[in-house]
């Protein structure tokens, strides 16, 4: 981040009633301990535009011509309408483009990555906003869900629904597809949810430009990306699923993000 030049708004969440800014007053692995010792499930909430208009004018006073905001899905996050927002407000101190990432997680963080390389090579803010918006086509996400629990406390299945699913171990599939995340099937056991997520890479695996495996403390992550890393050329990243997959996605969590090459 800091070797890219990419400046981060981050997101709130919120349990009962204390509000933390992600990241910076709430670490991950605190984020995790806080799902496990409460019945009732974070929230999250956008950054306010205050949060990207300060930013755009620290990006200005460092004597940027212009920034490109690449945000979370606008179907999954009110922080694209922060952002919009925000650029509106700073017209006429510096240009800034919002771009719809579709995505989240590290399928967010590669169109990024992405985009902060075009513009250390010297690309203006149409080329930067461009090469955001076609990675953001190229982008899948695809993961496996360890538990119901999540689903039950955020209401989205009863608790007798919880209580069978647990008994019968499924697994829930999931992709974001069209900047929404659908349901993708389900597996009786983990290790068949882990296989459906190796399928999903060997059909891409020759196209596949870069990939990452994500997870929500899972024990099992090394000999999954060691699965992965068999199957593909580049460089297996690995990182953990921030509280907005996993707030409703919950502990044991794992996925892969990847861009292909069209």
């Amino acid at each position: 981040v800091a070797q890219l030049g990419i400046k981060i708004v981050p997101l709130k969440i919120r349990l009962g009633d204390t509000e933390y800014v992600d990241r910076l007053e709430l670490s991950t692995a605190q984020f995790w301990e806080m799902c496990r010792q409460n019945d009732e499930l974070p929230s999250t909430a956008a950054p306010a535009p205050g949060a990207f208009i300060e930013v755009f004018q620290r990006a200005a006073s460092e004597g940027a011509s212009g920034v490109v905001a690449i945000v979370l899905s606008g179907q999954l996050s009110a922080t694209i309408e922060a952002a919009q927002q925000a650029a509106r407000e700073v017209e006429g101190t510096i240009s800034v483009k919002v771009v719809d990432s579709r995505t989240v997680t590290l399928g967010l963080g590669a169109i990024v990555v992405a985009a902060a390389r075009a513009a250390k090579a010297g690309a203006d803010i149409n080329e930067i906003a461009d090469i955001a918006a076609d990675g953001a086509a190229r982008t899948h996400v695809h993961a496996a869900l360890d538990t119901l629990e999540n689903l039950r406390k955020g209401g989205r299945i009863g608790a007798a629904g919880s209580l069978l699913g647990s008994m019968l171990s499924i697994k829930p599939l999931i992709e974001v597809r069209n900047g929404v995340v659908e349901p993708a099937g389900k597996q009786r056991t983990r290790s068949k949810a882990l296989n459906y997520l190796v399928e999903v890479v060997k059909e891409h695996a020759d196209s596949i430009e870069n990939i990452f495996v994500i997870h929500a403390e899972c024990d099992d992550v090394d000999s999954f990306v060691e699965q992965i890393n068999s199957i593909v050329q580049p460089e297996v990243l690995v990182g953990q699923v921030g509280p907005v997959v996993g707030a409703h996605a919950g502990i044991g969590t794992i996925g892969v993000a990847f861009q292909t090459a069209s």
